[in-house]
């Protein structure tokens, strides 16, 4: 069977049915795309994907990256699906049009970024930081900037990359040393050392934008005094030509776990004292500004997570319905039969495909929502729709990074022995999920920006309102007789939750503040399963009423997988998350009590 990386009715079940995202043809910058058009955008996507994306996945992770003398060679596979990509004008399909984008729906953009990055998640590296390079161009660049680079990153002409992280600045940016001296002629000097680039360096483009954060001389200690620049590879004349080499030098690349297509460079700024870069944004505000992209990339890691796990789901199912092995335990004497009718197989196949159906729609979801701020006359709503957005970021990256982990070794052990071999995809889809728990902040940094900083924006409104959504779902499935009892257990577990947000707030701040801060990832695992409950509930909902119409057979087990899947999560699996409330409920401080010796090793 060919290999497949996601289910195809399931996403027209989420978008149509669930979100109804064809209803957005009825605002006036959505109104060429009704659902015929939506449909025949991804049917493209797909296409594409499966025909030319997946084909160079295997290769692409095997050949790897070479690097030499400051040069760096991407898989030679990359460079025909690179032009494909481009030539398909997919990079800014949800973007303004003037700024050379497709202004098509964002949730749109979302499943085709699924379906590609589901067929080769380390060629779509290089895109993804394109894109939000760009937007920092679009937002904070001046006139000349945006006439530069805008356009040229946008069609894929030019890459960008983020350049962050340095040596002895990881996780804490206002320790960064790269420095930038004003000339004489407005334009900045940079100097310094970056490293974890991905896509730092590479032969795809002609050009690399990097956006750069550096100290100007003089400025304040820490993020208070750090400032944006644009430093690309070779800079640009004023007629938009290539000039000269910009002393960015590539000094090497990591060798990695997982995405080994993927170039992760070091590179070092100004070796020669002739990198010059210009301001983006404000002076010392560096910081404010690269948020922009950040959020936008914590929330696409989110989604590459999510694309490897419907991948390895759609990969392992396919197996177990393929690979016959052992007699099923209630006809012992007939034979082997397909895996999928083992009763541990059928529990880890849903276990995987309990997450991948949430974790879809909570990606849709938000979608929706930035579509809806796009949308919306009211600046009240926009705002409230805005805040929501920043409420499901840490979700998005944290808890979905976490998950696709689950769910990749879950398609390795369906799998069994092959799995861990190369001739299957199962190991390298884990493998290439695990970076994603850390870069864009750790899933830990998460946590904390979840607890001590979304928790409480705007007093608290927009985290309440996140909850009464939930529990919306909740009223709506507690009117439907079949699922009152999920509605009643879904019910109980956000009492409990709201309870438990509750307590750490009141804990967090007192003098035992560390104890609160030691659960936070705790807190974001269960607001993760709450919210999968919640968008399994809704699913539910939507399915319970599509029965009631007399649908198709095939339509019937579909419909009823949703029930069961939903079932199974908030019987099996939200008991759990009610037991990890209870133990943040004690508020242990043994993790903050140990002394460092008590740790041993020494």
């Amino acid at each position: 069977m060919a290999q497949q990386i996601a289910d195809l009715r399931d996403i027209e079940f989420a978008l149509f049915e669930q979100f109804k995202i064809d209803e957005l043809s009825e605002h006036e910058i959505f109104a060429d795309f009704n659902k015929k058009t939506i449909k025949m955008i991804i049917s493209e996507a797909r296409q594409l994907a499966v025909k030319e994306f997946i084909p160079t996945n295997k290769p692409g992770d095997e050949e790897g990256c070479k690097f030499d003398s400051g040069e760096v060679k991407a898989p030679e596979c990359f460079h025909r699906i690179y032009d494909l990509y481009k030539e398909g004008e997919w990079l800014a399909m949800a973007d303004d049009p003037e700024s050379g984008g497709g202004g098509m729906p964002y949730s749109i953009y979302l499943v085709a970024n699924e379906l590609f990055m589901g067929g080769n998640l380390s060629f779509m590296l290089y895109n993804g930081l394109t894109h939000g390079a760009a937007k920092l161009v679009e937002t904070f660049g001046t006139v000349k900037q945006k006439e530069l680079f805008l356009k040229k990153m946008l069609s894929g002409e030019w890459s960008g990359t983020m350049l962050l992280t340095e040596p002895e600045a990881g996780s804490d940016v206002g320790a960064l040393t790269s420095t930038a001296h004003k000339n004489d002629d407005g334009t900045y000097s940079i100097t310094g050392n970056k490293i974890f680039i991905s896509g730092g360096e590479h032969d795809l483009t002609e050009n690399i934008i990097h956006p750069v954060l550096a100290r100007i001389e003089g400025a304040p200690a820490g993020t208070k005094g750090i400032s944006l620049f644009l430093v690309p590879k070779y800079r640009v004349n004023d007629d938009g030509s290539l000039g000269e080499f910009n002393d960015v030098v590539c000094t090497g690349i990591e060798e990695k776990m997982g995405l080994h297509g993927n170039a992760t460079a070091s590179l070092t700024l100004g070796g020669k004292g002739n990198c010059i870069g210009t301001l983006l944004g404000e002076e010392n505000k560096g910081m404010r500004a690269m948020f922009v992209m950040m959020n936008e990339a914590r929330q696409l890691v989110g989604q590459q997570g999510f694309s490897l796990a419907t991948a390895a789901y759609m990969s392992a199912l396919n197996y177990a319905r393929e690979r016959v092995q052992s007699a099923h335990i209630l006809k012992p004497k007939e034979g082997g039969v397909p895996i999928i009718q083992h009763a541990d197989v059928r529990r880890q196949l849903m276990i995987m495909k309990a997450y991948v159906d949430a974790l879809r729609s909570l990606i849709y979801f938000s979608g929706v929502v930035f579509d809806g701020a796009r949308v919306s006359q009211d600046q009240e709503e926009k705002y409230a729709l805005e805040r929501l957005i920043e409420i499901l970021t840490p979700i998005i990256k944290g808890y979905i990074t976490d998950k696709a982990l689950e769910v990749t070794s879950h398609g390795v052990q369906v799998y069994g022995g092959y799995g861990y071999t190369k001739e299957y995809p199962a190991e390298q889809y884990m493998r290439d999920s695990r970076i994603l728990m850390i870069y864009e902040g750790t899933n830990g940094i998460q946590a904390l920006d979840l607890f001590m900083r979304k928790l409480r924006m705007d007093n608290g409104k927009p985290f309440l309102d996140f909850l009464a959504r939930i529990q919306k779902t909740v009223e709506n499935a507690k009117a439907c007789d079949s699922l009152q009892n999920l509605a009643a257990c879904l019910q109980d577990a956000l009492n409990r939750y709201q309870e438990i947000t509750a307590l750490m707030g009141k804990t967090a701040a007192g003098e035992k503040i560390l104890n609160a801060v030691a659960h936070a990832t705790p807190l974001l695992e269960v607001t993760g399963d709450i919210t999968t409950a919640w968008m399994l509930l809704w699913r539910a909902t939507v399915a319970t009423e599509a029965l009631k119409d007399n649908p198709k057979k095939k339509d019937v087990d579909f419909y009823d997988g949703q029930l069961k899947t939903a079932e199974f999560f908030i019987k099996s699996m939200l008991p759990i998350t009610i037991g990890k409330m209870n133990a943040i409920a004690n508020m242990n401080g043994a993790v903050v009590e140990i002394s460092e010796a008590g740790f041993g090793g020494l």
